[in-house]
């Protein structure tokens, strides 16, 4: 069983103390109820991590670290999943999903039917809000990596400004078929998700223009919010991730 593992961004030293961050030690110390020489595991992003035991379980926590481990977890693969926003906070599961199942960037996208319209400082706070989900995730999953969630754009904006990448494959989500998972060689992939009702027929045509490729999952039509991780698994399932 894997020991509670918590995010610390900070430089971590073998043989040192090192504070958790305030949200960290409240959940260590009130939630998961842990106390002065529980056994806890920290990383701060940049791969690898410590593990170490609580010294301090008060209104702070500390923790003497010890050897740290070049333990990785990673996918083999380097995916990213632009999501076209969701209602509600169907984007909260999205993210936690994908960062479990190995994604390595996710680009949220306002598509002309998204329900959910975010800009300035509300886009920004969203943004914030997704990457302690994608923090969690990870302290939850064994990751030691965090993946990038990148700032809201339009999708035409995005889709114009999408840099040439002739081995970085572009694939689009469609219940209208398409290549299965199972035909697709390589290990980059971009992957597109509308959001509910799909994207436009301009939005289909300018993201085709922009060298994207149909990908299938099936005959039945998935929700939007089960489409991207759907397709994050199959790929680990089908080529050698799980």
């Amino acid at each position: 069983m894997m020991n509670p593992r918590f995010f610390c961004p900070q430089p971590l030293a073998p043989r040192s103390l090192a504070g958790l961050p305030a949200a960290a030690a409240h959940h260590a110390v009130r939630v998961l109820r842990l106390g002065v020489g529980d056994a806890v595991t920290l990383f701060n992003g940049e791969g690898g991590e410590y593990p170490g035991r609580l010294v301090e379980a008060g209104r702070s926590a500390r923790v003497e670290l010890d050897e740290w481990l070049p333990v990785e977890r990673e996918s083999p693969f380097d995916i990213t999943l632009a999501q076209a926003l969701p209602s509600g906070d169907k984007m909260d599961f999205v993210v936690q999903k994908a960062v479990e199942l190995g994604v390595a960037r996710i680009q949220p996208l306002i598509a002309s039917r998204s329900v959910v319209k975010l800009a300035g400082e509300r886009a920004a706070r969203r943004v914030e809000h997704w990457c302690q989900v994608a923090i969690s995730a990870c302290e939850q999953c064994g990751r030691n990596r965090l993946p990038v969630i990148a700032p809201i754009l339009d999708l035409r904006q995005w889709l114009g400004q999408l840099a040439q990448d002739n081995e970085m494959q572009r694939l689009l989500l469609s219940p209208q078929g398409g290549r299965r998972p199972r035909e697709l060689a390589g290990n980059r992939f971009l992957l597109l998700v509308g959001p509910e009702g799909g994207l436009d027929a301009e939005e289909m045509s300018a993201a085709r223009l922009t060298g994207f490729a149909d990908l299938s999952l099936g005959p039945r039509i998935l929700r939007t919010e089960t489409a991207g991780p759907a397709a994050l698994a199959a790929l680990g399932a089908l080529h050698g991730d799980i």
